[in-house]
């Protein structure tokens, strides 16, 4: 379904799913419960969101959860609906659409930034005794970047964005309007 067909636009009103407020526990289970009671049809499945972000690796959650759904779905369409603001977690949600599938209202922002960590490390004692430590901190920074990337790949695919500017830009935190976002090719169009 084009999304200048008039029955597109009708159902844009009536979303599948309906998300506000943080990216948490909260939000996956009511993702899940939305989904699992969207009416048969074959109309899209709209996945409304606006969130000023939340836990990364529950966006990370709900980005499986869209993968799985889209999957249980199939042939019908399972598309995101960006409203007003969708920032950090909320893109990573969002990743789990592809391009195509991807919306923003006229007045919709997204903000990408890197994963945050906010973590002291003490070291004292032994030597001989640190370096378990440091190498503890060195695998969770690793894995973290890894788990970053892989969620950008999702993101860009199929865009003009490339994975260093989108690195290089997520360090200082890459604010995009939806006509950007759109002019990026990171999602299909505004509605």
């Amino acid at each position: 379904m084009a999304l200048d067909d008039p029955s597109f636009s009708i159902r844009l009103g009536e979303p599948g799913a309906r998300l506000l407020g943080s990216v948490d526990l909260s939000m996956i289970q009511s993702l899940c419960g939305q989904l699992f009671t969207v009416p048969k049809g074959d109309h899209p499945i709209i996945v409304e969101l606006t969130t000023l972000g939340g836990d990364a690796e529950m966006g990370r959650r709900a980005l499986l959860e869209i993968e799985l759904a889209r999957e249980r779905f199939a042939p019908r369409r399972l598309v995101f609906l960006g409203k007003t603001v969708v920032y950090s977690a909320g893109v990573s949600l969002m990743s789990g659409f592809p391009r195509e599938d991807r919306f923003l209202t006229k007045d919709a922002i997204l903000l990408i930034h890197s994963r945050q960590l906010v973590q002291s490390l003490e070291l004292s004692g032994p030597l001989r005794g640190s370096v378990p430590k440091v190498k503890s901190m060195l695998h969770q920074l690793k894995c973290g970047h890894d788990v970053e990337e892989q969620a950008f790949e999702k993101l860009i695919a199929g865009s003009q964005v490339d994975m260093d500017t989108l690195l290089e830009k997520a360090l200082y935190n890459w604010y995009i309007t939806a006509a950007e976002a759109v002019e990026l090719g990171l999602v299909a169009d505004i509605v």
